[in-house]
């Protein structure tokens, strides 16, 4: 048993333990006094008696307050319950009055050993009571016909005391228990949490950093690659092309910070959901050098910040996939509430979906991913007449 446990149960018995040590010391104290007064028998015997009984006391407080607390029945109690034994014995044999301190030593037989072998224990020491009347008394002893009966009531009520005892014991240590198996699973819950926690940051820092990051390094190289095309024959459309990637550095720069910061996307810090995809469809244009038709109902209700967040790196993602795989020359982007949903289409003329070998693209499955904690769900197919439709919907 582990120390939290040890530490639970030293709760429960500082909590009711004291009740038995006050019983303790009550029997021992009453008990030693009426052997010290009793006038019958000789004083060697009674010195033998308060001898054995302050042995029991002293070993009691030396070593049994600590066996008795613990959870189970080893040799170190066996060999205790044997010691109390021999010197109950030994005192009962040198005085019947002696016999009193019975009501201590056989509880303490039930704390230390097991309910059947405690109940035997218990059974033979209360036996040496009328044992103990014949030989200093003989048979015609006047205790002897007081003795035999009670010591028949004596064992019946040791055997159920112990019992109730020993029911008390196996209680407070399955409750010790069972707190220790709580505060286990209590920190396995933690653990798990905790790498759950992480693992979804780590998945949204990763949706975060393709939808934004990667994207703007992606335009940029594209951007210096037609540079380098142009740079001995269209210093015009170099420097535009050079204007446009200083921009989408400083914005990307931008989206790092607001990353770090934990804020929302920063074209959506400074203005509109439609603003921030009217942008994307204008960068998209200018980048490729194709017509982006951007159509915003003016009629959008209210959304939650994770809502145009959806919303903003869906049309990201669809834009980007049309820069990098679509060969299109017209690409429309429509952004409208329909039946209490707001629905994002992005369309383009060009080569038709090809999806990844397992469906599974990163792109795509994170756009899937934001959907889904939102309510909302994702289409993307090829379009009636060629070309690539990608349909978000989520709850207004």
């Amino acid at each position: 048993m582990d120390e939290r446990s040890e530490v639970n149960q030293t709760g429960v018995w500082q909590r009711s333990y004291w009740s038995w040590e006050v019983l303790f010391a009550v029997a021992y104290v009453a008990t030693a006094l009426l052997v010290l007064f009793d006038d019958n028998g000789p004083t060697t015997a009674k010195i033998v008696a308060e001898a054995a009984l302050a042995a029991i006391a002293a070993g009691y407080l030396a070593v049994g307050r600590r066996l008795v607390q613990r959870d189970h029945s080893g040799r170190a109690q066996i060999v205790a319950a044997g010691v109390l034994m021999a010197l109950m014995v030994t005192a009962i044999l040198a005085t019947t009055t002696a016999s009193f301190a019975l009501f201590i030593a056989c509880p303490l037989l039930f704390m230390l050993l097991e309910l059947r072998p405690a109940a035997a224990a218990a059974t033979l020491l209360i036996a040496f009571e009328p044992v103990s009347a014949v030989l200093n008394g003989g048979w015609n002893s006047r205790l002897l016909s007081i003795l035999l009966p009670m010591t028949a009531i004596l064992i019946t009520f040791s055997v159920l005391a112990g019992k109730f005892t020993t029911d008390v014991l196996k209680e407070s240590h399955a409750r010790a228990e069972l707190i220790r198996e709580l505060e286990s699973s209590q920190a396995e819950v933690a653990r798990l949490s905790r790498e759950a926690g992480t693992a979804a940051e780590r998945e949204r820092l990763a949706r975060e950093i393709h939808d934004t990051l990667a994207q703007g390094f992606t335009s940029i190289i594209t951007l210096t690659q037609a540079m380098e095309s142009e740079l001995d024959t269209d210093l015009s459309t170099v420097r535009r092309h050079l204007a446009l990637a200083h921009r989408t550095a400083r914005e990307n720069l931008s989206e790092a910070r607001a990353m770090v910061a934990a804020l929302a996307p920063s074209d959506l810090a400074t203005g509109s959901l439609p603003e921030a995809v009217q942008r994307q469809a204008d960068r998209l244009s200018e980048e490729i050098g194709i017509p982006v038709q951007c159509e915003v109902d003016d009629a959008l209700p209210p959304l939650s910040t994770a809502v145009e967040v959806v919303l903003l790196r869906a049309a990201q993602e669809a834009l980007s996939n049309v820069r990098k795989h679509s060969g299109a020359s017209l690409v429309r982007v429509r952004l409208s509430a329909v039946d209490g949903a707001i629905r994002l289409r992005v369309e383009d003329n060009g080569c038709g979906f090809a999806p990844d070998a397992d469906g599974t693209g990163f792109g795509l499955r994170g756009m899937r991913s934001r959907a889904e904690q939102v309510g909302g769900k994702l289409e993307v197919r090829t379009g009636a007449n060629g070309g690539t439709e990608l349909e978000l919907e989520v709850p207004a």
